[in-house]
């Protein structure tokens, strides 16, 4: 697939908020994930490298969720072998009060498959 057609699939399952298909459809499995370093505080690691670890960090942090009210994703960016996509979410996590999470997804591809992503929020 090209960058174009990866960003789309991504676009079109995440509108499903079907983030576990994301990753086992579109991801490579030498992934790497970049958060912030603020994330550090939220208990999340700012580096995870495989998709292996890239799946276990996803189910720690819906284990954390109580209840998702909400999901939004922004039509993907796409230039040269990036694309980049606005995501919102409105959650209940576990014994914390509802919030509104904003970020913004940056995605490298390559032959087909997700190599990288970086978060910012």
């Amino acid at each position: 697939m090209t960058t174009k057609e990866v960003a789309n699939r991504y676009y079109e399952l995440a509108k499903q908020n079907n983030r576990v298909q994301i990753v086992e459809e579109l991801y490579s499995q030498d992934i790497v994930n970049k958060e912030p370093e603020h994330a550090i505080a939220l208990g999340i690691p700012t580096l995870t490298l495989g998709l292996d670890a890239v799946k276990a960090k996803g189910l720690a942090r819906r284990e954390m969720i109580e209840e998702i009210h909400s999901e939004t994703c922004g039509e993907p960016i796409v230039a040269s072998k990036h694309f980049s996509v606005v995501m919102g979410r409105d959650v209940t996590f576990k014994g914390r009060p509802r919030v509104s999470l904003e970020e913004i997804g940056v995605f490298e591809v390559k032959e087909g498959k997700i190599v990288s992503e970086q978060f910012f929020y």
